[in-house]
C-alpha cells in the first residue's frame, strides 16, 4: 500500500491575499511548490500526497489540478467550490473531468458557529455525494456540534474533519472538544485527519508528551479504518520539520498491528478519497 500524506498545501505567496499567515509565521511566508515537497516525502518514505486548498478561490483549486496534471506524486486534490451558489452543479461540471479532484472543503473555521447548518451549504455538501467527492471539515472545536449536525443530514456523504477539529493542546484543554468528537466518529460517514496538531502546541517546545492524550481520544473513537496521517507541510514548518511531525505519529502509532500502520499512513486515504481510477481501492 503507498504511504500517503493526506494533507498538505502549495501557494505562490500573496501576502494580501495570504493574510492568515501572519508575521510571526514567517518561516512559511513565501511559495512552495512540487519541487519543494518531492524530495522531502522521498527522505522520509512517503509516496505522495493529497494537495488542500489554502485559499478559497476557483483559481486555487485550478492552481492545484494543474500542478497535479504535471506531477505524478500528488495523487490527489482538495480543492474548493462555492458551496452555496445556485450555479454550483455547473462548476461541478467544469471539474467532473479532472480525476484527481476528490474532494472539497471551505474555510467553515473563518465562518459563523452554525455556518455548516445552514440549508443552502448542507444542501451544496449533500450534492458532491453523487460526485464521490468527500468534504473536509475545517472547524475550530467549539463549531463541532454544527458538525454533528451536518454528519447526521448527509449521512451518505464522506466527511473528513481536518486536524482533530483543532484542540486546545497550548492550554491542555480536553472538554468539550473530546466529548463531541466521540460524538462525531459515532457516525459512520466521518473519517479524521491527525495532521496540524503541532501548530495547535506550543510552537518551540511541544512534546509527542503533549499531542498523546488528544491522539489517544481520536484513535479510540475512530479505530484504524477512519484515522489519515497529514503533515500540514508547509504549514507546520513554523513548529518542526516535516521528519518531526512524522516522527512523532510513527512513534505514537509503533504499537499498532502492521495492517492498522498500513491503513493510517496510506490505505485509509486511498479508500476515502478514492485516489487512482475514480471509486478504486
Amino acid at each position: 500500500m503507498p504511504r500517503i500524506d493526506a494533507h498538505q498545501h502549495f501557494w505562490r505567496f500573496d501576502a494580501a491575499r495570504d493574510a492568515w499567515i501572519a508575521p510571526d509565521m514567517g518561516v512559511i511566508r513565501r511559495d512552495f511548490l512540487p519541487g519543494d515537497l518531492e524530495p522531502v516525502l522521498g527522505a522520509n518514505g512517503m509516496d505522495g500526497c493529497i494537495a488542500v486548498e489554502a485559499h478559497p478561490s476557483l483559481e486555487q483549486t485550478r492552481f492545484l489540478l494543474d500542478l497535479a496534471s504535471r506531477h505524478a506524486f500528488i495523487k490527489g486534490v482538495v480543492g474548493w467550490v462555492d458551496l452555496s451558489a445556485p450555479d454550483l452543479e455547473r462548476t461541478l461540471d467544469e471539474f467532473a473531468h479532472e480525476p484527481k479532484l476528490v474532494g472539497i472543503r471551505h474555510p467553515a473555521q473563518g465562518e459563523s458557529d452554525d455556518w455548516l447548518t445552514r440549508d443552502d451549504v448542507a444542501r451544496g455538501i449533500a450534492g458532491l455525494t453523487s460526485r464521490r467527492l468527500a468534504y473536509d471539515v475545517l472547524i475550530y472545536e467549539r463549531q463541532l456540534p454544527a458538525a454533528l449536525a451536518l454528519a447526521a443530514r448527509v449521512p451518505d456523504q464522506v466527511l473528513v474533519v481536518d486536524h482533530l477539529a483543532k484542540p486546545h493542546i497550548r492550554d491542555g484543554a480536553m472538554e468539550p472538544w473530546a466529548t463531541n468528537l466521540r460524538a462525531l466518529a459515532a457516525f459512520p460517514n466521518v473519517a479524521c485527519k491527525v495532521s496540524g496538531l503541532v501548530t495547535e502546541a506550543a510552537w518551540d517546545s511541544w512534546r509527542l508528551a503533549d499531542l498523546t492524550p488528544y491522539l489517544d481520544v481520536a484513535f479510540q473513537a475512530f479505530g484504524p479504518r477512519r484515522v489519515l496521517f497529514g503533515s500540514d507541510w508547509p504549514v507546520c514548518l513554523v513548529a518542526g520539520r516535516y521528519d518531526e511531525v512524522l516522527g512523532a505519529v510513527q512513534a505514537y502509532t509503533a504499537g499498532l498491528s502492521f495492517d492498522e500502520r498500513d491503513a493510517f499512513f496510506g490505505g485509509n486515504a486511498v479508500r476515502i478519497y478514492g485516489l487512482g481510477p475514480r471509486g478504486s481501492e
